[in-house]
């Protein structure tokens, strides 16, 4: 826009010069006393006017007539003479001169970002973590983007009503009072881990209820990061230590337990064999006997047990052998 009207200026000023040299060139009379009769001062004057000035005024004031409206915004027209309001999009648009003010308002998805990371967010230079109280009364740091935008029917009332500046009147405010009215309702464990997911949705849609009536239209909120006084981050951590020791302790009774439950299943298995060979042997007694002679070498057929006693074995090798 600053080039065009550049360029208009230079055209006008161009227009002056040729009119100038023009008019320099035309024929002057003069009376007896060296008066000039004609062309006289005033008709210069009235041409220069007629030829420059007014042509320049009019290409300056259709100039700052035209406004180019971005993409992604709009441009709020209001008109001080019939106190009323118009709405233009994208594109080029005419706003009366003198009689009209503006403002601008961009309808894409914005970003606000509340953190406590040096260099995030809209106030990077501080510490803007959310520091809300849990059900317990222990104090737990939000870091938090949400993201949102206007809704284009609704840009004209947020502009009499609020301004440009509604982030930090409307966005900011409400998403602090939401977030410390949601961390309050839960325990500090559930917003350090099971149900963090839950209370983001649960942020988003009181958030949602409360901002959008009003023409902001809440897209997301997303919790970056959980942040917790330095001692009891501390003891968290200690916790969490003590459970994993506990687990392990835990495995290792469970792992001798079933060892032990095996070794009592085994020797009642071997208990059971020894009764049923017992009752085996107490009918059949030459059972046993069997047995060693069958563990003997072919060629044995007596056997000496003591010094009186001299067992002859014959008879039951030649069972064996049949």
């Amino acid at each position: 826009m600053a080039g065009f009207v550049f360029f208009l200026f230079l055209v006008a000023l161009g227009t002056a010069i040729w009119r100038f040299v023009i008019s320099r060139r035309r024929p002057r009379v003069h009376d007896a006393e060296g008066r000039r009769l004609f062309p006289s001062s005033a008709a210069d004057v009235s041409a220069w006017i007629a030829g420059v000035a007014l042509p320049l005024l009019l290409i300056v004031l259709v100039a700052s007539s035209i406004r180019v409206v971005p993409v992604g915004q709009a441009l709020v027209i209001f008109n001080t003479v019939t106190r009323g309001f118009r709405l233009a999009q994208q594109g080029i648009t005419f706003v009366p001169p003198l009689i009209s003010t503006t403002a601008k308002y961009d309808l894409r998805r914005l970003e606000y970002t509340m953190s406590g990371v040096s260099g995030e967010g809209k106030k990077a230079e501080i510490d803007d973590s959310i520091w809300s109280p849990t059900q317990e009364g222990l104090t737990v740091g939000i870091d938090l983007t949400a993201w949102h935008h206007l809704d284009p029917a609704r840009v004209i009332h947020i502009h009499q009503r609020i301004g440009p500046d509604y982030e930090e009147k409307i966005i900011r405010p409400a998403v602090r009072s939401t977030i410390r009215l949601v961390i309050s309702e839960y325990p500090v464990m559930d917003v350090y881990s099971s149900k963090r997911a839950l209370i983001q949705d649960e942020i988003n849609r009181k958030l949602k209820t409360l901002v959008e009536k009003d023409g902001f239209i809440i897209d997301d909120v997303v919790l970056r990061d959980v942040r917790f006084p330095e001692q009891f981050a501390k003891a968290i951590e200690a916790k969490q230590i003590a459970q994993q020791g506990a687990e392990q302790m835990r495995y290792t009774l469970e792992k001798e337990q079933r060892e032990a439950e095996r070794k009592v299943i085994e020797a009642r298995g071997r208990a059971t064999a020894i009764e049923v060979i017992s009752r085996s042997l107490a009918q059949n007694p030459d059972y046993i006997r069997y047995l060693y002679v069958d563990k003997l070498a072919d060629d044995v057929s007596v056997i000496v047990s003591d010094q009186a006693t001299i067992m002859d074995l014959k008879g039951v090798l030649e069972r064996k052998r049949k």
